[in-house]
């Protein structure tokens, strides 16, 4: 609906300029991993997609895939705002220096950064409370793991990710007190080979059930070979695990896309800092699966109702870090500030936290 109307909306102004020549709106996105990665690239890809389709031929957008997160970063935006880039998107946390070293020198380009935590007047920053559907989906791991084991891929140690292990953690412990995290990191968003990999280490260590915050459906793929359970993560990776997948976090860039290519054409853009979750829609949860016992599948929905009502936080005290020092008293919950900056584990986690 928000895409009819949005394109609704750009005919009757172009109707309205009575058949004038308009000036194109160009969009470049710069994403971490291929758009064929059917995780967060995928799912960044589908939101321009999406842009296309709303605004037609008032809008041209362009891509730059696989882009290391650096000098590369830097080197490719600048030849999107030479190009004549009016916003550019920069999809991932490793791309926030680069983001800004390029604003500075294109003022009325505007910009706008995934996941980070540095603004300008020509900068917003966007991202999506992740966390709230790893509580969900580990709810569901801790009913469904008959190891007590639950196995989690985990990308980079910065705050987003480790606040995703943190909220899935506490979820699974709050319904199974016998759960066990094992984490390993890969150091990497993309990489099938280290993915899978990682997947089968945590299946040696006894995982029934795999948790990711990486990017490619190996992990998927590996649990469906072996029998045991898994979570899309970005996108929904049915067609990976069909038998495996208990469901999925599903990130929903489009209607942010659109509105925010919406006021650089209007004219309204301003610099401002986006964290939304699953009551606005950029977080989804997927589909349960039928092998989700009927009650667990009720518990789950309950979280996510709970959630969207505004009476569920998934950091609500009493809560302990990892080295037993009181984080969250009873009743407690964590402010946007504490989250956005995560650096340790909660109590109950094992192993070291990497730099």
């Amino acid at each position: 609906m928000k895409f009819t109307k949005t394109l609704a909306a750009a005919t009757a102004l172009a109707l309205g300029l009575g058949g004038a020549a308009i000036a194109q709106t160009k969009a470049g996105f710069i994403y971490v991993g291929p758009p064929t990665d059917f995780g967060w690239s995928y799912e960044h890809d589908q939101g321009r997609l999406a842009v296309e389709e709303a605004f037609g031929d008032m809008v041209e957008t362009s891509f730059v895939a696989s882009v290391p997160e650096g000098a590369d970063a830097e080197r490719v935006m600048t030849q999107m705002a030479l190009g004549g880039a009016d916003i550019i998107f920069s999809t991932s946390f490793g791309y926030m220096d680069p983001t800004l070293n390029v604003a500075a020198k294109f003022p009325n380009v505007k910009f706008e950064h995934a996941t980070g935590y540095k603004r300008a007047d020509n900068v917003s920053t966007y991202s999506a409370r992740f966390y709230e559907g790893r509580h969900v989906i580990g709810l569901i791991a801790g009913r469904m793991t008959e190891t007590n084991t639950v196995g989690y891929i985990a990308s980079f140690p910065i705050p987003e990710v480790v606040r995703g292990i943190n909220a899935a953690y506490l979820a699974a412990k709050s319904v199974n007190p016998d759960v066990q995290f094992k984490v390993v990191w890969v150091y990497t968003w993309f990489d099938p080979g280290k993915e899978a990999d990682a997947a089968n280490a945590l299946i040696e260590q006894g995982a029934d059930v795999i948790m990711q915050h990486t990017d490619s459906p190996a992990a998927m793929t590996i649990a469906e070979e072996k029998g045991i359970f898994a979570f899309g993560q970005a996108s929904d990776m049915m067609q990976f695990g069909p038998n495996a997948r208990l469901s999925s976090i599903i990130d929903n860039w489009a209607p942010y896309y659109i509105a925010r290519v919406q006021a650089v054409m209007d004219g309204t853009w301003e610099s401002m800092d986006t964290w939304d979750g699953i009551k606005p829609g950029m977080v989804g949860i997927g589909e349960f699966s039928d092998k989700i016992p009927a009650d667990v599948q009720a518990e789950a929905q309950a979280a996510v109702d709970a959630i969207v009502a505004g009476t569920l936080h998934p950091f609500t005290g009493p809560i302990n870090k990892q080295d037993g020092s009181v984080w969250l008293a009873a009743g407690e919950t964590a402010d946007d500030g504490t989250l956005a900056g995560m650096n340790f584990y909660v109590e109950g986690i094992e192993g070291e936290l990497p730099n």
